[in-house]
């Protein structure tokens, strides 16, 4: 009998707390002896209550989201992020479906939900007004759902890194075209149709470069210093949506598009003026992504977030 009251007591204890750490305690608080024909059903019951639990405290279980540019770097890292948070994903892709498509096969193949697919590859210019609205209707009919969640990823940079004075019309005119008209057609489409009951989060992509202001990237920066006061503006413009938007701003991260065109001493250079003495990692930036898209994140609203380890305060 005080046996079996045991058992009652954790039962409750379990649903109360977090599934993981209630376990946890109940063996390492409590090393009593359990008979071995009660002891396998109360393993079977704490596995399968433990699956169902876990399932509901993803933070992002239901919730649907867009990432453009998710097939590589950043991008990439984020929707892996949001994916193992309960999301499903639209990786958008501007033209080489490889990677895309492959990284939605890997996403779809480690979660058999029910029959929505976890990630879907969408091919869309995000600079084309048409194929922005394209690509948010696709994602709802994938989806089945409403969307919860756009992050802007997509962006390119002159690799070449011109003083301003060489800047050519044509390079300047498709950075802004890509960073800022793309950012600008997506969180506009956003703020028509992302789900207005507490869950929808508009998260753009800057660069730290806006507060350093290293020469050779006048476009680059200026592409997404608009960004960032975009992002601001329409955050109050959002008023009584229950709709957030933030700008997250990365310093130098290990992608392709950092390495791109760079010497090595410039990386070390770049190494050097870092406090933690490393290059950010795409994951670095996916945390933060994961944060503002979340619950928790709901009374962060209007901000741009400088993620670079220091680089620029």
């Amino acid at each position: 009998m005080h046996f079996a009251i045991k058992i009652r007591t954790y039962f409750f204890l379990v649903r109360g707390l977090t599934l993981p750490y209630a376990y946890t305690n109940i063996v390492a608080i409590h090393p009593f002896s359990i008979p071995q024909h009660i002891s396998s059903s109360f393993t079977i019951l704490a596995a399968e209550t433990s699956m169902e639990v876990s399932q509901s405290l993803l933070p992002l279980k239901d919730r649907v989201a867009i990432v453009t540019g998710g097939s590589r770097g950043i991008g990439h890292a984020i929707v892996n992020h949001l994916q193992s948070l309960g999301a499903r994903v639209a990786i958008n892709y501007a033209s080489n479906s490889t990677q895309a498509d492959l990284l939605a096969s890997e996403l779809n193949a480690s979660c058999t939900t029910d029959h929505h697919p976890q990630a879907v590859a969408i091919k869309a210019d995000v600079s084309d007004p048409e194929q922005v609205k394209l690509l948010f209707d696709k994602t709802e009919q994938e989806f089945g759902s409403k969307i919860h969640i756009l992050v802007n990823c997509a962006g390119i940079m002159d690799q070449k890194y011109p003083t301003l004075a060489n800047t050519a019309v044509e390079d300047w005119d498709m950075t802004f075209n890509i960073n800022t008209k793309g950012s600008f057609l997506c969180c506009r489409e956003a703020a028509r149709r992302l789900t207005r009951d507490g869950r929808g989060r508009i998260i753009t992509i800057s660069t730290s470069l806006v507060g350093s202001l290293l020469p050779g990237y006048a476009a680059y920066v200026a592409s997404k210093a608009a960004i960032e006061s975009m992002t601001k503006i329409l955050a109050k413009e959002l008023k009584g949506t229950k709709i957030t938007a933030n700008c997250v701003a990365p310093g130098p991260v290990a992608t392709e598009l950092f390495f791109a065109g760079k010497t090595e001493e410039t990386i070390q250079r770049f190494v050097d003026g870092c406090p933690l003495g490393r290059l950010g990692e795409p994951k670095d930036i996916a945390g933060i992504v994961g944060f503002l898209a979340s619950d928790a994140g709901e009374w962060t609203n209007g901000q741009v977030i400088r993620v670079n380890g220091g680089v620029v305060v």
